[in-house]
């Protein structure tokens, strides 16, 4: 279905879009303005024709929507008011009901006036806030400093704003104040801040504004229709596949250098044995001949997309040695670029252990971060592509091996990934038959199956899931559960029942526009620029997925048969919480048979887990956890005089130091002294332990209560 969908796509594209568009006419908001380029034009008419067509929500491109569109990007840009002015605001109003005629246009005009104007005041309060830095503030009047400002009205002046941020910047004064900081020091640290601020802010490019307004756009029309910029194109795909093609190392800005501030073993760098950590990088070439283009000062995204490449192709680095000064002589190192596993966002696995009557239980916990697949890899039939299935059948043969008496499934904060992968993961645990039926924009279902009979492991299960498990996680935690093999624990999942196809716009634009468009931006094309793409790619919502029992997880997600508090506000996270959202609905199940039931033994562990909750310390400290979460939500000011402020953070500290090591104590762990710094790979999940005791609990009761016998059986 989607192999016709995209060749659809490629095609409606190139017959809709066949000339750049005209120039409109800029406003200038001040001397420093970005402006779009033709490409970004390009790109918008392309992106607005692809959605209009084959989105599965069908949404007008009208003034209703421009509103919509308008509301989004203003909020985008200063969500909290502490920038723009109502007369800007009132001025902005014009392009509310406009901006829908512009996309179609392709005109980015009023769109980067509205930026200019947002960076031109927040350039202005940043020198502002510099310039405050030379008075002195009296830190014992009775002023409070409001943070929360989304619900407030815009400013009426540009003088209601300096107020505004002389309170911030006497805030960040206090702050460092009462850290015992003399004042020097505090106005120092406080200057190379906001001019660090500024200097951030100085790089933005066109590409950032342009995502910034796409964003706005697609999300307008349902939240998880998207285009990305082609450094972010490039970004999405590797957290995707787990892996990537460039030197193994990873890199931040300091003090206007890319550093490098780890080196992946077995990677080219590793290997080199010529880079190490805290190196700066001054400047980098392609190839063994290429010349050099000097990085300092650069935005470390445009770094990273000269040194990524591809598998194959080399890279020279100019490298300065942590400490040596920036007049010395910097090293040449020449890099292949290979392909890097990033192994450590990969599935994991550990073994916990439980006491049931006297006898020691193990149970196998299989921490999965994302539903991945090297997609590339597998469509070039690379027998050991990178993806979630491979590497938790590996680690469940390895859980095997150590005679683990249960798994638990932990997909919390799994956002989701790959359709493929979920329905594969589902079939390491089922024998045949369909996980998830897909419906596009015809109305027309297609039922995915696990047609592999084979089972990786057919023992007691349970799936841990909260409100971030979303999609993919929830495919697979719906089918489980409709199938009747495993408990699903935790809280109510995301809610996201949509199928996104990824649409490389390299792939849609036509070739003739292409070539124009790059030679235009004076880009020849056998230039090497990394891995990325030049025109970006498209997310688009082409179908809505369902459960097997015919239901949506769309808006509803996925109620776990034995739940727990949610750390995670479930008011302000959420599908349910996104207005673009499509609605939740019912199809007709498909035809499988449930493997077993837990009907009967479901109350059974509830109330066993009720009972250990009443008389869990960890319990009662989760639920204060959570109240004190939501009382912090609530508050939208902060007081500036400096006693006040001392005593509620000597109060919240101590509070915090207290319920701290209450916490370590219920867990085992002994109570740390003041000071003394928290040792790592402590185990502190209590919901993980707890999902590993009810799976301990059943293995007690579902023999009796279940036709899922827990024979640990493989």
């Amino acid at each position: 279905m989607f192999k016709k969908l995209y060749l659809l796509l490629v095609l409606a594209a190139a017959l809709a879009c066949n000339a750049a568009p005209s120039k409109p006419n800029y406003k200038h908001a001040g001397p420093n303005d970005l402006q779009p380029d033709e490409q970004q034009s390009v790109v918008l008419k392309y992106v607005a024709g692809l959605i209009s067509q084959y989105n599965y929500k069908k949404v007008p491109l009208n003034d209703s929507l421009s509103a919509v569109i308008y509301d989004r990007y203003i909020k985008k840009l200063d969500e909290n008011h502490n920038y723009l002015l109502a007369s800007d605001i009132k001025e902005f109003e014009q392009f509310k009901t406009t901006m829908d005629d512009d996309i179609k246009a392709g005109n980015l005009a009023n769109v980067f006036y509205i930026f200019n104007v947002f960076q031109k005041r927040y350039t202005e309060y940043v020198n502002f806030s510099v310039s405050q830095l030379s008075k002195n503030f009296d830190f014992t009047k009775n002023e409070t400093f409001t943070y929360d400002r989304d619900k407030l009205p815009w400013a009426a002046s540009e003088e209601e704003v300096h107020d505004l941020w002389a309170q911030r910047v006497k805030y960040d004064l206090l702050n460092l104040k009462l850290t015992g900081k003399d004042a020097g020091t505090i106005k120092e640290t406080l200057k190379k801040r906001y001019t660090n601020i500024l200097s951030q802010s100085n790089k933005l490019s066109n590409q950032d504004v342009f995502q910034a307004f796409m964003d706005a756009f697609t999300e307008a029309i349902d939240p998880h229709t998207n285009y990305f910029t082609p450094a972010l194109a490039a970004n999405f795909n590797i957290d995707m596949s787990r892996s990537l093609e460039g030197i193994g190392a990873s890199l931040l800005s300091e003090n206007e250098y890319v550093t490098i501030k780890s080196v992946t073993p077995g990677g080219p760098a590793d290997k080199s044995k010529q880079v190490n950590t805290d190196d700066r990088i001054v400047a980098v070439a392609q190839g063994k001949t290429g010349e050099f283009q000097d990085i300092v000062g650069w935005r470390i995204d445009n770094a990273i997309a000269l040194i990524r490449g591809a598998k194959g192709t080399t890279v020279r680095l100019q490298l300065l040695a942590k400490g040596s000064p920036v007049t010395a002589k910097p090293r040449i190192v020449e890099l292949v670029r290979e392909k890097i596993i990033l192994k450590d966002i990969s599935a994991k696995k550990e073994i916990r252990t439980y006491n049931n009557n006297g006898k020691s239980v193990k149970i196998g916990v299989i921490s999965i971060p994302a539903f991945y697949l090297d997609f590339a890899d597998y469509k070039a039939g690379n027998p050991n592509y990178k993806s979630t299935t491979r590497d938790v059948k590996l680690i469940l043969d390895t859980l095997k091996r150590e005679n683990v008496d249960g798994v638990v499934i932990d997909l919390r904060q799994n956002g989701g990934g790959s359709l493929m992968e979920a329905i594969e993961l589902t079939g390491l645990f089922i024998k045949t038959g369909p996980v998830v039926q897909v419906r596009d924009p015809r109305d027309q279902v297609d039922v995915d199956k696990d047609e592999d009979p084979a089972i990786a492991y057919s023992g007691p299960l349970a799936v841990l899931v909260d409100r971030f498990s979303a999609s993919a996680s929830e495919i697979f935690s719906g089918a489980i559960q409709d199938y009747g093999r495993g408990l699903i624990l935790g809280t109510q999942t995301y809610g996201k029942g949509s199928v996104q196809n990824a649409i490389d716009l390299d792939k849609v634009i036509t070739p003739s526009l292409k070539d124009k468009l790059l030679a235009m931006a004076g880009k020849a094309k056998t230039v090497a620029t990394g891995s990325q793409n030049k025109f970006g790619q498209l997310n688009l919502t082409v179908a809505k997925f369902y459960r097997i029992s015919g239901n949506s997880t769309q808006h509803k997600g996925v109620i776990p048969d034995i739940s727990f508090p949610s750390v995670i506000p479930l008011d302000k996270y959420g599908e349910d919480t996104e207005p673009s959202a499509m609605p939740f609905d019912v199809i007709q199940k498909s035809d499988y048979t449930p493997v077993g039931s837990f009907a009967t033994v479901i109350p059974q562990l509830k109330k066993l887990h009720d009972d250990r909750m009443a008389a869990s310390p960890s319990y009662k400290y989760l639920l204060e956890d959570i109240e004190d979460s939501k009382k912090q939500a609530e508050e939208k000011s902060v007081t500036l005089n400096e006693q006040k402020l001392k005593q509620e953070r000597d109060a919240d500290e101590k509070k915090t130091f207290e319920q701290n090591n209450l916490r370590r104590i219920a867990l085992g762990l002994p109570a740390l002294k003041k000071g003394q710094a928290k040792p790592k790979n402590e185990d502190m999940d209590f919901l993980q332990k707890e999902a590993g005791q009810i799976l301990t609990d059943y293995l007690t009761l579902g023999s009796k209560l279940t036709s899922v016998k827990p024979t640990g059986t493989f």
